[in-house]
């Protein structure tokens, strides 16, 4: 029996799927070279953006070619998943599971110079626009000595950059010493022997550390590059959001960091339309794009998610409109 796993997502999708793949080994499966090939087609996909679903819509049909073809495949779903998708690709698939103790899984990496390493799973904020409460629940931490296991295994396989993810990654407290947080946690992994860089996605700014700043200075292979989401430039629409800084609170932090670590990369995460954002708002975060001048910014198109507490707000922003103001903020990266 061969399998075929098919990504749509972050990068916890991708270190969730080289888990799956370890699962479905351990089972007696092996990878089909390629989807035509398959007895198994893994779906994990992510309900956090539109796009991701809309994706998994537009491969539906492919798989019931596929099914013409071996009437013996199966097409699963799996991944991050929002009741009301569940509900909408019910009898698209032959099934839709949670892989609850994936963190659990030593994975089969699929590149192994570069490896992604879970330290947590869910998150506690609460986001007005954001699912992953619903689809990955609260925050769960995995134990450090688990965290470091997993690294030591793969640097010694070859592993030259490490990628430690989670929703908000310090939030990070070890599930058996409390006195283990982020910035202890990237010690340890900095003191491990090898030559590899650590790499993590993604801090919130409202409780990024000076503690947290000392060790990206100390710990030599903590990369210079730092992802920090804003979401917006304007302090109403962070307010909406729930986000729980101002644009000014930001602004000094990126301030302190670059102080400290003059050669830092920053890149973002910014949501344009928004319910309510008026072109004035908008405007505001054309201008902490100027001043800040990200090295990158991933910019998303709102889009209301169900279950959410922005779902409630009225999507007054044309999807036209929408689009323009992306364009305009892509033209500063």
């Amino acid at each position: 029996m061969k399998y075929h796993i098919i990504t749509f997502g972050c990068q916890m999708n991708k270190s969730d799927s080289e888990r799956i793949a370890t699962v479905l080994e351990n089972r007696g499966y092996q990878p089909a070279s390629n989807i035509n090939e398959a007895d198994l087609i893994v779906v994990n996909m992510c309900s956090v953006r539109q796009s991701a679903v809309d994706r998994v819509y537009g491969k539906i049909s492919d798989f019931a070619k596929l099914k013409v073809k071996n009437e013996k495949l199966k097409v699963i779903l799996t991944g991050c998943i929002t009741k009301s998708d569940k509900r909408k690709f019910e009898n698209k698939f032959d099934q839709i599971l949670k892989f609850k103790d994936l963190l659990k899984e030593q994975p089969k990496y699929q590149d192994k110079s570069i490896v992604y390493v879970p330290i947590s799973s869910g998150c506690n904020n609460a986001c007005t626009y954001c699912v992953v409460p619903f689809t990955r629940g609260s925050l769960v931490c995995r134990d450090h000595r688990e965290i470091l296991k997993e690294v030591k295994k793969v640097v010694q396989n070859g592993a030259k950059e490490i990628w430690l993810l989670g929703q908000n990654v310090n939030d990070y407290t070890s599930r058996t010493d409390g006195s283990i947080d982020f910035s202890e946690l990237l010690r340890m992994i900095n003191d491990i022997p090898g030559d590899f860089l650590i790499r993590f996605v993604s801090p919130n700014p409202k409780n990024f550390s000076d503690k947290l700043i000392e060790t990206m200075v100390g710990a030599k292979k903590i990369t210079k590059y730092l992802h920090l989401p804003v979401q917006s430039g304007d302090n109403e629409i962070l307010k909406k959001m729930n986000r729980p800084y101002t644009v000014e609170q930001y602004k000094n932090l990126v301030k302190k960091i670059r102080k400290k670590i003059p050669k830092i990369n920053l890149s973002t995460d910014i949501i344009v339309g928004f319910p309510g954002e008026t072109e004035k708002q908008f405007q505001n975060t054309v201008k902490l794009f100027k001043e800040i001048k990200f090295n990158y910014a991933y910019i998303a198109k709102y889009s209301p998610r169900p279950g959410t507490a922005a779902f409630k707000l009225k999507d007054d922003v044309s999807l036209k409109e929408k689009k323009r103001r992306w364009k305009i903020l892509n033209s500063y990266i």
